[in-house]
């Protein structure tokens, strides 16, 4: 399998309170994840990828209400979130699949997505700008995440089973795909994400964004049986 060209290395820097402030929340979140789940890569990502499935979709519903106020277009905003929603969806599905939740996690995951959710929402109303930067900082941590990940499947510390049908059908992935194939192609997507919220963050800040100039698209084919115009 190809790797998507993907940078690792990429940073917003923090200009500006708005800016420090979805820095620090991001921060804070990470020292929890790390503190709680350490080195058990799967089951982290079913609890994260549950609250990143988040914001795409809030995103998508204020901006609709939004456009449908002023009586204006949504400069393909909308079903950008909602692509970005879906697509964090099935980053979920694919870890269900191949780290099997306890009772317990799934319990966490009620309780973190509720407050998150909430939380979230708030923030959109109060500041999409600071929401989507919050977003942006979330996904370069998941893009770290998912980058050591990799080198524990590389290292031999975490087997590199097969990937998940879903995994397969979704990407369009071969028949023989491996664990490791699914996390490449699910850190290319946070990459993309990344790179998106910082641009709405931007453009709400001034700065003229046009999702269609990034250069990682998200690496995933549509359902069968799903159509998009």
């Amino acid at each position: 399998m190809t790797t998507p060209d993907v940078d690792l290395t990429l940073h917003h820097p923090a200009h500006g309170l708005s800016d420090r402030f979805a820095l620090a929340v991001t921060k804070v979140l990470r020292w929890g994840a790390d503190t709680f789940f350490a080195k058990r890569y799967g089951n982290r990502a079913i609890v994260l990828e549950t609250v990143a499935a988040v914001p795409g979709m809030v995103g998508a519903t204020l901006q609709h209400l939004k456009c449908l106020r002023r009586m204006q277009d949504d400069r393909g905003w909308i079903r950008t979130l909602m692509d970005e929603a879906e697509n964090e969806r099935m980053h979920l599905m694919t870890f269900i699949a191949i780290a099997k939740p306890s009772w317990f996690e799934r319990l966490v995951v009620l309780g973190v997505q509720w407050v998150f959710y909430l939380g979230f929402f708030g923030l959109y109303l109060l500041s999409a700008r600071t929401a989507h930067r919050l977003v942006g900082y979330f996904e370069e941590e998941a893009v770290v995440s998912y980058t050591r990940y990799l080198a524990e499947i590389d290292a031999g510390h975490t087997p590199n089973v097969p990937a998940p049908e879903i995994a397969k059908k979704y990407w369009g992935l071969p028949d023989d795909a491996t664990l490791r194939d699914v996390v490449i192609t699910i850190r290319a997507d946070e990459a993309h994400h990344r790179d998106m919220n910082h641009g709405f963050a931007g453009d709400l800040a001034g700065q003229p964004f046009d999702p269609a100039s990034l250069r990682v698209a998200p690496h995933h084919q549509p359902l069968e049986g799903v159509v998009r115009s």
